[in-house]
């Protein structure tokens, strides 16, 4: 008697342990019964009949999927390596478990090959300077590509984009040029408005002849201040015109 009870709670616990299961709160569970889907369930408490259900476990979290580096060659021939980061989740469960055999596989091979394809219809430059406009474009593909799947793509981000050695060098002197030509407008610039302002100082001083005596004595105190040599400066007989005509 005591060994048949001892059985029966053996197969009670045992019954218990293979029904019973808890969804956490971003977990869902497809049921299988006799291979049919008959519900999504969770989270919390699940009760499963034994050998009859089949459960799969579908995390509904927002995922990180790392894309490995992609050999591409953007439209002006430049042999590249770029990787990116994609960002999805399961919307679906259902669909998820039954239109494809492993979604985080399937995502992960459209991810590499969408890289590769998007980056080579567009020239490096572009690459570099609309990536923005690159991780949009992606975004879009991988979303409509895997909608059926029951998973909605929510961002991708390219995140390195190796180049060559010899195109490194080129980009560096390209950018040294850029710079030298900044300089040389800049210097030119400079150059133009101090002429204008010349212009204008002359022009001021052909109407009023004083101020250019007055910019001669200027100039002869500030040499007297600097130097303390001895320097002999002739002096236009202009500056005593002025006392002249009073004498006379």
């Amino acid at each position: 008697m005591t060994y048949t009870i001892t059985i029966i709670v053996f197969l009670v616990i045992m019954f218990l342990a293979s029904a019973i299961r808890i969804m956490n709160e971003y977990e869902r569970a497809v049921i299988f019964r006799l291979g049919r889907i008959i519900d999504m369930k969770g989270p919390g408490l699940i009760i499963l009949i034994p050998v009859i259900d089949k459960m799969v476990k579908v995390d509904m979290r927002i995922i990180t999927m790392d894309v490995p580096a992609q050999d591409v060659i953007t439209r002006d021939n430049v042999s590249i390596k770029v990787n990116a980061v994609v960002y999805f989740r399961v919307m679906d469960a259902n669909s998820a478990v039954t239109e494809v055999e492993n979604f985080l596989y399937a995502t992960s091979q459209l991810a590499q090959t969408t890289l590769r394809s998007v980056c080579g219809q567009v020239e490096l430059d572009e690459l570099l300077s609309e990536r923005e406009k690159i991780n949009l474009h992606l975004q879009e593909i991988l979303d409509r590509s895997t909608d059926p799947w029951g998973i909605k793509v929510t961002l991708v981000e390219v995140k390195h984009i190796d180049l060559p050695e010899e195109m490194k060098r080129a980009m560096a002197k390209q950018a040294e040029a850029e710079r030298e030509r900044r300089a040389k407008v800049i210097a030119a610039e400079g150059e133009f408005q101090a002429a204008e302002k010349l212009m204008e100082a002359a022009s001021v001083m052909a109407r009023e002849p004083i101020t250019l005596q007055l910019r001669y004595l200027q100039t002869l105190n500030q040499i007297a201040a600097e130097n303390n040599s001895t320097t002999v400066f002739p002096i236009p007989i202009d500056l005593f015109r002025h006392f002249l005509g009073k004498g006379n």
